[in-house]
């Protein structure tokens, strides 16, 4: 496989989230509705999808590009007591459940990451989270999987290939981060 041939497979990725501008800027709404209001973002997945959810809760908490007030973000996969505990003693299926219900209120948002919009736990992540009253979001790949009927809002990159998906996933994750800096700038 070629150099060439990667970047034209990111490119064409990247083309697709034009499409995805309107559905966008209602999440970017969304989001700072719900930080404004003070509450918090809740981000979860597996893998790379687990990385990208800490990744997105750094800046969130620290900063993007401004220096701003702190947002109220968390990433449910740093805590390797809990998550090793959890699915010692219940099951890996359901290792974001209990910390979604310990610490979710409703007027918060859960962001679950899953790039086939499959993955057993996030799914159930993303129940726990709705019947805690929060908002939820999936960030999937193109068919959305099971999360597609199951979020109230999802993000599906228009394509099958996990890298390009989660690069799609974290191009719009530092989108949604510098726009509610100029936002809360504002605010």
């Amino acid at each position: 496989m070629s150099f060439k041939s990667t970047l034209q497979r990111h490119q064409k990725m990247i083309e697709s989230l034009f499409d995805m501008e309107p559905q966008l800027n209602d999440l970017l709404a969304l989001i700072s509705n719900c930080v404004l209001n003070d509450n918090k973002v809740l981000f979860f997945g597996n893998g790379g999808s687990a990385s990208d959810a800490q990744h997105l809760a750094a800046e969130f908490v620290i900063r993007y590009k401004e220096d701003r007030r702190p947002l109220a973000a968390i990433a449910l996969t740093t805590d390797t007591s809990i998550l090793t505990a959890h699915s010692n003693d219940y099951s890996f299926e359901t290792v974001f459940d209990r910390q979604i219900q310990a610490l979710a209120r409703p007027g918060d948002i859960a962001i679950g990451l899953s790039t086939s919009g499959n993955s057993a736990n996030v799914i159930n992540g993303i129940n726990a989270a709705k019947k805690a009253g929060c908002a939820t979001i999936a960030f999937t790949g193109q068919s959305g999987g099971q999360l597609k009927a199951i979020a109230d809002h999802c993000v599906c990159v228009a394509d099958t290939e996990t890298a390009r998906v989660q690069e799609g996933h974290i191009l719009i994750g530092h989108w949604l981060c510098e726009a509610l800096d100029e936002k809360l700038s504002k605010a």
